[in-house]
């Protein structure tokens, strides 16, 4: 998802546009990969049978992390794309403002 906002946002869109953009490309193939990995998951977690109880742990395990790692991915990342642009775009401005002022720098020593 942020290798195609990047790739939008080098192509000249706006930091909000381009992860919006990334958001609705890859929602599907993001959501289906996690449910192929959740429906094959499942027959270990709600196994029964010969040591169904020695693997049944482990189901339960990737279930409830695939669980939490979809609204993670969904939303979380999104989310902090646009934090780690702002705090780059705020870095770039001080730099550039103290670039071109370089006599208002007072340096005691």
């Amino acid at each position: 998802m942020i290798d195609v906002a990047l790739s939008f946002q080098r192509a000249g869109a706006p930091a909000e546009e381009a992860i919006h953009r990334a958001c609705l490309m890859r929602f599907r193939p993001i959501l289906m990969t996690s449910l192929a990995a959740l429906m094959g998951t499942l027959p270990i977690a709600l196994g029964s049978g010969a040591s169904a109880e020695l693997r049944q742990p482990l189901g339960v395990a990737v279930v409830g992390g695939l669980l939490v790692s979809q609204p993670l991915t969904l939303f979380v990342t999104p989310v902090i794309y646009l934090y780690t642009e702002k705090l780059a775009e705020g870095i770039k401005r001080l730099l550039d403002a103290r670039s071109r002022h370089p006599g208002d720098a007072v340096i005691h020593g």
